[in-house]
């Protein structure tokens, strides 16, 4: 690459500086460009090692001493065997929480993730649970602990029953919804029936 002196420069026509402008614009620019960034790679190299597994149209049954405790079905479900396995539910998913004889309460979510190691689900986006008594609680993510038999959230909760409505922020209740405490209740609206 010939190095132009000032003086070749300042006689060099006005379209010949111009093409001297954009060549340094562009070389500066793929320089700028060709920079790597490691984490970048190594999370392009995580998920091209990561092996996943497509399931649609999923029925996953959990028994106890031979009784269905737990029913959940989803369209579609990906599994992804990584350091941390984990599945997750783009589609949404439906689950009923079973006694021995009948349905004590079911929960919908328009998304869920499943991280198997410490046996939580994380379900997101119009989350709703209802339960024997027909009491709904909406959320956008509510947190299922398996292993403690446990749902709450920190997020906005409101719970409808037949008498009031309670909005607040945070809850905490069995796994069949029938025993909840609401954190910071924000208001009640008592219903009255005509």
């Amino acid at each position: 690459m010939k190095i132009i002196s000032y003086a070749v420069y300042k006689k060099m026509k006005q379209p010949n500086r111009i093409l001297i402008y954009n060549m340094i614009f562009l070389i500066a620019f793929l320089l700028y460009g060709c920079k790597n960034d490691l984490d970048e790679a190594k999370k392009i190299t995580l998920r091209e090692n990561t092996s996943i597994e497509k399931i649609t149209g999923v029925e996953i049954v959990y028994s106890e001493r031979g009784s269905s405790r737990i029913v959940a079905r989803a369209p579609e479900a990906f599994r992804y065997a990584t350091d941390k396995p984990y599945m997750e539910f783009p589609k949404g998913i439906t689950m009923k929480f079973l006694n021995e004889k009948e349905v004590e309460s079911t929960l919908q979510a328009k998304y869920a993730l499943v991280q198997e190691g410490n046996k939580l689900m994380i379900a997101r986006n119009n989350v709703v649970v209802v339960n024997k008594k027909g009491e709904r609680l909406d959320t956008e993510e509510l947190i299922w602990d398996e292993e403690k038999e446990i749902i709450y959230s920190n997020s906005f909760v409101k719970i409808t029953t037949d008498k009031e409505i309670i909005m607040g922020t945070g809850m905490t209740a069995n796994q069949n919804f029938t025993n909840y405490v609401i954190k910071n209740i924000s208001g009640t609206i008592k219903i009255t029936q005509p």
